[in-house]
């Protein structure tokens, strides 16, 4: 294996790890070991891989690279939200946010630095977009959420969602490589029952999860449930019309028999009638929904605003009576540009 020096190690696969050391003259044991450390322990560098002697672990790091995320800053809201800063090896960040809600916690990540579809209630969007993250970004971000959870809460995390930075889809490689990981009982091991991507929505993408046959939970970023009204906010919109997207995840339901969560946030004005909940319904109509209702965040350089108490109550009223299956979901960390919409990830030093 020639040219080690500047691949991550966490790249290998067992079998690699495996010839390497015997290409080396070393005991093929050695990467059951060194495997378990990466994926089943979560060690974080080569020193913290105690069970090997010192010369082996600088054995390894004179031949592979253990790039890492780390938490830079941290901020705790009033509701018991954290959403942490982590800087990237290559000293760009992300945000992510550990919620917790009685006695479950979720973690909320990043699949890209910044994003480039410009959604225009969007802080992430605003901040516009540096670069990908790779599989082993993504899955240190849940590995450090569960680590703050186990220690702030006293359990593991219940739920991952793929709805920090960027837009999954984009980087659909490595966002599944890293559910991979994080469900492959030989490293993290959580069911994909409890994780949910979330997508702006990219018909050929969609379907190609269906193709790929995907067992987590698939949400979709709508807010809007015509294209008047979503060309207006969604520039992508203009490109994959609703037409596109309807096909994309009738071909989605029918391939996998999944629900899928249809996320709506309303703003004062603007999407928020009863004339739009009636859109909605008829969008809803399908394919099988679940359907967030979702509070509008404040944004720095948005016009939006949260609408009126009443109105939300009356739209979401509505789509009961349509028998919708339909929730107000209450946002969290708003005190510190946690909640829905918000990151966008300031580069500031500690």
């Amino acid at each position: 294996m020639s040219g080690n020096l500047n691949r991550d190690i966490r790249t290998l696969t067992l079998p690699e790890i495996e010839s390497f050391f015997l290409e080396n003259k070393e005991k093929k044991f050695r990467a059951k070991q060194v495997y378990e450390w990466l994926w089943k322990k979560q060690c974080l560098s080569f020193q913290e891989m105690t069970n090997l002697s010192q010369e082996t672990r600088k054995f390894l790091a004179d031949h592979f690279r253990f790039p890492v995320i780390r938490t830079d800053t941290e901020k705790r809201s009033a509701d018991g939200s954290v959403k942490l800063l982590f800087r990237l090896p290559d000293d760009l960040v992300v945000e992510g946010v550990l919620i917790p809600v009685e006695d479950r916690t979720t973690a909320c990540i990043s699949s890209q630095v910044g994003c480039p579809l410009g959604c225009l209630f969007c802080a992430t969007g605003i901040l516009g977009y540096e670069r990908h993250l790779t599989f082993t970004e993504i899955v240190d971000q849940v590995i450090l959420l569960n680590n703050l959870s186990l220690r702030d809460q006293g359990i593991p995390l219940s739920n991952i969602v793929y709805m920090g930075m960027g837009e999954p889809l984009l980087n659909y490689d490595e966002v599944m490589k890293s559910v991979e990981r994080i469900t492959s009982p030989d490293a993290l091991g959580m069911s994909p029952q409890r994780i949910t991507v979330s997508t702006v929505g990219i018909p050929r993408m969609i379907k190609r999860m269906a193709d790929d046959d995907v067992k987590f939970h698939v949400a979709l970023s709508l807010h809007a449930a015509t294209n008047l009204k979503r060309n207006q906010i969604v520039p992508l919109n203009k490109k994959y019309p609703l037409e596109d997207l309807v096909e994309a995840l009738q071909y989605f339901h029918e391939k996998t028999g999944k629900r899928i969560t249809i996320e709506y946030i309303l703003f004062r004005n603007f999407n928020d009638s009863l004339a739009d909940a009636k859109d909605l319904a008829v969008f809803c109509r399908n394919f099988p929904v679940k359907i967030n209702l979702i509070e509008y965040n404040p944004v720095k350089g948005s016009a939006f605003e949260k609408p009126d108490p009443q109105k939300t109550a009356a739209f979401h009223d509505f789509l009961e009576r349509k028998n919708m299956v339909v929730n107000i979901r209450k946002s969290r960390g708003k005190d510190i540009e946690a909640a829905c919409g918000q990151l966008a990830a300031k580069k500031e030093r500690l």
